[in-house]
């Protein structure tokens, strides 16, 4: 755009198109080349950045990196080759909608030509009032909700209902029965698919999942998560006796463990106090209204039969603990009987597999009664398997999880709707250390300990971007200053953009945060014209409020048309259409906010901080720069 827009501009001047085209391209050059560097020094950073959410953000950076030179490459040569073979003028034969437009942007030059040098006369107080501004826009960080992806409706979500611990698998089957035959007669619910049994992949017999499609967002009233919510409370009333939780699909993705919002692990030595603590905690957590749907994997009071072989009694009985361990195995799980041997039925064929009848160990007391055969004689005796081992009933855990060999209960939940998923985790981590004693301590996990890398990522790149956009300035204006100046503007679009979140009620997401490094990106631009074509100016033998004054009320047309045509490009995915737009609305208002806040900034700050480090610059200019003045007037 500010290359042909240059160009047009020395036409309109009375020059023919070659002249314009050669002469235009020529001033533009270095502003082009510098605009394109300062860009890509901001996303050369994210490249490198580790874990899932950077191989996300490598592409991403790849993309805009190889787009932005792309560009470059037109501007540089097909831009002015066209200019200089098809470009007319329009207003050898104006429209009414030209003239007017003409005379708003002649108007608007100078107004702003005006009001420009008004600020220059008071330049202190109008760079504090943009620091005032940039410093109250950081109050919104704070009331902005924090999540690492917002939730998507993507008519997809999953359902967990616990029957309590001990209950066998053919009664929790009943129970999902029943909450199948009330999914089916909910009219927004396409289908749905149950497992039972392997809850997690962890043979839990009492739990499962359904996986609940919905009908598409379009012929239904209720969102997703409306959706979900009645579910799980009908179900609740349905099912006495039963836990339900929900899950939404949208929110997994970034990273290797279960994807819910909220996951940590509470971890010490002792399982039974790891079970106390890990039970304070939840009551905590659901006391502060910022969780909900909160459970953990470790449950007590799971009936199990544990059978200790005594080696005295079974050394005098002439068993051994592993004849022993067999028999139990074959009578309860049963025993392939030949693996060479099938029975075949229906084309198929099947391994045949012996076990006891299901009435001879219906009960524990039945394995009092098991008998065993020795290995005294040639055919053995008969012994019973409590004359050789000590049978009980006792009540244990149904899972025993550890991490990094340590004791470990895993706790996982939803962020409460409407609530930010930092001010979750920042309530985890507070209450982990009033509760929890030495020895033990509460780690965040799954996709909780992506949001903390990929935000502290991103930050950290973000920072990394701006200084190596000031080393490649510095490299390219041969100063110090001018980079300074041309730099001010990133803090005014982060303003634009937090306060455009704040407004329209968007969190502060990953998708979010894409839009603010783009707009480190693009908002240098303006600062770069205008810095650019004052330096002309003033090698042309202007003063400074001269060379400002002249130069960037010319500069006005290309960044307004430059920052109306991002605002446009943005403001379709901004009116949340379509499927995804839940990602896709957060950067785009980012963007909107950004660019129109940074713009009228820029185009005032800009000119201020430049008159000001101005005096910071060397009294006469050098070789180079008179002979670039040279080079551009000639």
């Amino acid at each position: 755009i500010m290359m042909l827009e240059n160009i047009v501009r020395h036409h309109e001047m009375g020059k023919n198109r070659r002249q314009a085209a050669l002469e235009g391209s020529k001033e533009i050059t270095f502003a082009a080349i510098a605009t394109t560097l300062a860009i890509a020094a901001i996303f050369m950073p994210v490249i490198f950045m580790q874990g899932v959410v950077g191989r996300f953000f490598y592409q991403y950076g790849i993309t805009v990196t190889a787009a932005v030179f792309l560009s470059l490459l037109e501007a540089l040569t097909l831009t002015p080759m066209r200019c200089a073979r098809f470009l007319h003028s329009a207003k050898d034969n104006p429209t009414w909608m030209l003239k007017k437009m003409d005379h708003f942007m002649e108007w608007l030059a100078d107004r702003y030509r005006a009001s420009l040098d008004f600020t220059l006369r008071y330049r202190w107080t109008v760079i504090a009032v943009s620091l005032a501004i940039f410093a109250t826009s950081l109050v919104f960080v704070s009331t902005l909700r924090k999540e690492l992806i917002p939730a998507q409706d993507q008519g997809l979500f999953l359902l967990t209902i616990k029957t309590p611990v001990g209950t066998s698998i053919t009664a929790t089957d009943g129970v999902y029965k029943q909450a199948e035959a009330y999914l089916k007669s909910q009219s927004e619910v396409q289908e749905y698919y149950t497992t039972l049994g392997n809850y997690e992949n962890n043979n839990v017999v009492n739990a499962g999942t359904i996986y609940v499609i919905l009908k598409d967002a379009k012929t239904r009233k209720l969102s997703q998560r409306e959706i979900m919510d009645r579910t799980k409370n009908d179900l609740l009333k349905l099912l006495p006796g039963t836990e339900v939780f929900g899950q939404d699909l949208s929110l997994t993705g970034f990273s290797a463990s279960r994807g819910f919002p909220v996951e940590f692990t509470v971890e010490g030595p002792d399982w039974q106090k790891l079970m106390e603590y890990s039970k304070v905690i939840l009551m905590k957590l659901n006391k502060t209204g910022l969780v909900e749907d909160l459970n953990m994997d470790y449950q007590a009071g799971m009936p199990e039969v544990q059978i200790t072989p005594d080696r005295d009694k079974a050394a005098k009985h002439g068993l051994s603990v592993t004849t022993m361990g067999q028999e139990v195995e074959t009578l309860i799980g049963g025993q392939i009987f030949n693996a060479n041997t099938q029975y075949p039925k229906g084309g198929h064929r099947y391994y045949i597999r012996v076990r006891s009848e299901d009435d001879e160990h219906s009960k524990p007391s039945d394995l009092d009664h098991v008998l065993m055969r020795n290995n005294r004689g040639s055919d053995g005796e008969l012994v019973a398997l409590s004359e050789a081992a000590d049978i009980k009933t006792v009540l244990a855990p149904q899972l025993i999880s550890r991490f990094n060999r340590s004791r470990a209960i895993p706790v996982f939940g939803n962020v409460t709707h409407g609530k930010s998923q930092q001010d979750a985790l920042d309530a985890v981590e507070r209450i982990g250390h009033e509760v929890l004693p030495p020895g033990y301590k509460a780690r965040i996990m799954g996709s909780g300990n992506a949001f903390h890398e990929a935000f502290d990522g991103l930050i950290f790149a973000l920072l990394l971007g701006i200084a190596v956009a000031y080393m490649v300035l510095a490299s390219q204006f041969n100063s110090f200053v001018h980079p300074v100046t041309i730099l001010m503007a990133l803090p005014f679009s982060l303003s634009g953009a937090l306060l455009a979140l704040w407004v329209t009620h968007q969190s502060l997401s990953l998708f979010s945060m894409i839009g603010l490094i783009l707009l480190m990106g693009i908002v240098k631009k303006n600062s770069i014209l205008l810095v650019d074509f004052t330096n002309q100016r003033r090698a042309e033998g202007s003063s400074v409020t001269n060379a400002l004054l002249e130069a960037c009320p010319v500069r006005l047309r290309p960044i307004l048309m430059t920052s109306v045509a991002t605002v446009a490009g943005a403001i379709p995915e901004a009116l949340n259409f379509g499927p995804g737009a839940e990602t896709r609305v957060p950067m785009a208002i980012s963007i909107i906010g950004g660019v129109t806040v940074s713009t009228f900034l820029t185009l005032y700050v800009v000119p201020c901080v430049y008159s000001l480090f101005s005096r910071l610059e060397r009294p006469e200019l050098s070789d180079e720069e008179m002979e670039a003045a040279s080079a551009v007037k000639s």
